[in-house]
Formats: C-alpha cells, structure tokens, sequence
C-alpha cells in the first residue's frame, strides 16, 4: 500500500494496478469518467493487429459428434503462428463456452436457428492460438441463456482473454505490452450493444477514445447468405429483422474516435476501406467454425486481416492472408487466395473511390506507397 502522491491518495494495490489508472496517480486521485489520458505510446511506436471472423470450433450440442477430432486441440494449429504473430488479435466468439447441458434457447424455426457450446477447456485453445479480445456481440453468446453467458465470460476472464458487447459489459479497457487498448462491440440482437443505436455507439466509442491509445469497434450486422456479399450503403434485413446499415455505422464509429472497425454476420467476406485513415473490414466471414455451419462456396474462406497502425491509430498498410475450411471445418491456409481475390473484388466493385490499393501477394496500401492494383480502375 502506497500514497500515489503528497495529497494522500491510498492505494492498496498501486504495482498490480493497470497503467491507465496509474497515469493519473500522480495527481493524488483516480481516474474519472471524464478524464482524457495522455498516451506514453512513442509516437514512432507502430501497432500490429489482426483481425479475424466468426469462431466456433465445435459444440457439443445437440450431439458430441459435432466436435472435431482429437478433441480440437489441433483445429487452430495451422494458422496459430499467424495469430500469435500481432501485438493484438481480435475474433467474434460465435456461440458459448459451457461443458454442462445447459438450457438452449427456444427456436421457432429450427431450420435457421441453432445453438453452439464448446467445452469448456476450449478456451484454453483460444488462448494458446493467440486470441487477445473476442466479441460476444452477436446472435449467439445467449444461446445457452445466463448459465452459458456467465460461464463464458468466466472461462474468458481467467484467461485474460478480453470480452465486449453485451450490455452487461458493453466494452472494456485494458493493457497489453504498454498499450492501453479500447474495445467495443455490438450488435442488433437482443442483450447485446445495440448496432442501430448511433447515440449509444458515439458515446461509448468516444469514451475509450479519451482513455485509450487504439480503440478497436466489431459489429455483427449486414445480411447473410453467400449471395450477401455487398456493401449495400443502405440498412440490411435477415429474416425480418433490421441487421443495420454497415457502411453507415463503420462512419458512426471512426468519427466518434474509433482506430479499427472490423465486421462479422453475413458469414461470408466483405470488402474492405479506409476512412479518415481508420481500417474498416466490412465482414471476415467464417473463420474456425466446425461442424455446423455451411462450408461449400463463398462461405468456407475467410481472410486474416493483418493490420501495421501508427500509434494514434492511423492505417500505415496491411496483410490479407486467406484460408478456407475444407470438410467439416477448420482453417487452413488457402494457397488459391480465394478470400483476398474476393476482397479485391468485392472493394473495386463497392468502394471505387478507395484510397487503398491490393496487391496480387495481399500487401494493403494506400495510395501513395508503391504500385499494386489500383481498386479503382
């Protein structure tokens, strides 16, 4: 137990304490919600994330036949390294983690509504493969009601992988390697950070903002399908049901303070932009999901989004890495490049006027580093 500074401010534990809240020690008191903290990030300090889509590496619900072989231990090993290779990587945990029965949700139309649950030592293979923060902003983290959605965040906590989006915890500060990062999720699904609630967002995102060095936004929105594979610029429905206007909302978020807005939902790859010199991945499809899920097509390849940041957050360049799921599930690497020829596409085709160019390796760039395929031609 020390004194933080001669006003007398006594804090019991100041060495276990993050930085963020030690930065304002000095000042003899604890931080405010107001308050803006002032980055120790060297200015000539460049951040690398990742960013990667849907996971769900297999439930043992309805049947322990959908998990995959030798328990899944060896489900991520292809593309671990990738992973474990940023300074942070981002997933959306597409389901629950909870080893009991548990109580399913209730589905009016079995035929497109399903529950995942992984074990729960699953976790521990989110971990190993390099996962730092994972959405649960989706329609899956209640599939399992209160018991599913405790136990996952139980499991995530005690590993000390990072967890936003539901509005029990609707988004989360934290540190890593001296970064104080930000992270916000949402979602148009019942418990989650509402995607259509623009209010909410401006004044969640530009919280972070002043607290954080990079704050990265997911969003579970847009349609789905594998025909869904547009940026439509308007508001997109499933099923009936109001999915959010993507391209809007990505705005919403970077002019609020966001630094990384990356998309998941229509299960299928989505162009990717920049604006005001923030990185938007528009959907990163299915990335690990086993057993349950339609593979065939546009919806068994998903690109990791590799990002090089500048430390205020501004897109320097990036790698698209592709991997398909062949079978029943389970990244590997896709030699074919199948998700970043859809990307170059799909960019071309929705964002002429991009300031980012695509090479045919998956080097991302802007406009002024050297000549790749230009996206608007």
């Amino acid at each position: 137990m020390i004194h933080s500074s001669s006003r007398g401010v006594v804090i019991d534990d100041y060495y276990s304490s993050p930085n963020y809240v030690k930065r304002f020690l000095y000042a003899g008191r604890m931080p405010q919600l107001e308050d803006k903290y002032p980055s120790h990030v060297p200015p000539t300090r460049n951040i690398t994330v990742i960013g990667v889509g849907d996971i769900m590496l297999g439930t043992n619900y309805p049947s322990p036949q959908y998990l995959p072989p030798k328990d899944g231990k060896e489900l991520l090993a292809p593309v671990a390294d990738i992973l474990r290779s940023a300074d942070l990587t981002f997933a959306n945990l597409e389901g629950v983690i909870l080893t009991d029965k548990g109580m399913p949700k209730q589905c009016s139309n079995p035929s497109t509504c399903y529950a995942f649950k992984s074990p729960d030592h699953y976790a521990q293979y989110l971990k190993d493969a390099g996962i730092d923060v994972m959405s649960l902003a989706n329609n899956h983290s209640g599939d399992f009601g209160v018991t599913g959605l405790r136990n996952t965040v139980m499991k995530l906590d005690s590993l000390g992988i990072r967890f936003a989006g539901r509005v029990e915890f609707p988004s989360k500060i934290f540190e890593k390697d001296g970064i104080i990062y930000g992270f916000a999720a949402f979602a148009p699904n019942s418990g989650t950070m509402q995607i259509n609630d623009y209010a909410k967002v401006k004044q969640t995102v530009k919280e972070l903002s002043e607290k954080c060095d990079i704050v990265i936004v997911s969003f579970h929105g847009g349609a789905e399908g594998a025909d869904k594979t547009r940026v439509t610029r308007k508001t997109e429905f499933y099923l009936g049901e109001n999915r959010g206007n993507p391209h809007e909302f990505a705005r919403v978020a970077i002019d609020a303070g966001a630094d990384v807005v990356f998309g998941h939902g229509p299960h299928v790859t989505r162009a990717i932009d920049i604006y005001k010199g923030r990185f938007i991945a528009y959907s990163l499809g299915n990335f690990a999901t086993y057993g349950r899920f339609n593979l065939s097509g546009k919806l068994g390849i998903a690109p990791i989004v590799k990002l090089n940041l500048k430390s205020d957050g501004e897109f320097i360049d990036g790698e698209i890495i592709s991997v398909k799921q062949p079978g029943k599930g389970g990244p590997v690497l896709d030699e074919s490049r199948a998700a970043l020829n859809e990307v170059i596409n799909l960019t071309r085709l929705d964002f002429p006027e991009s300031e980012l160019l695509i090479s045919p390796e998956g080097k991302v760039t802007r406009k002024d580093a050297e000549p790749a395929i230009s996206l608007n031609k």
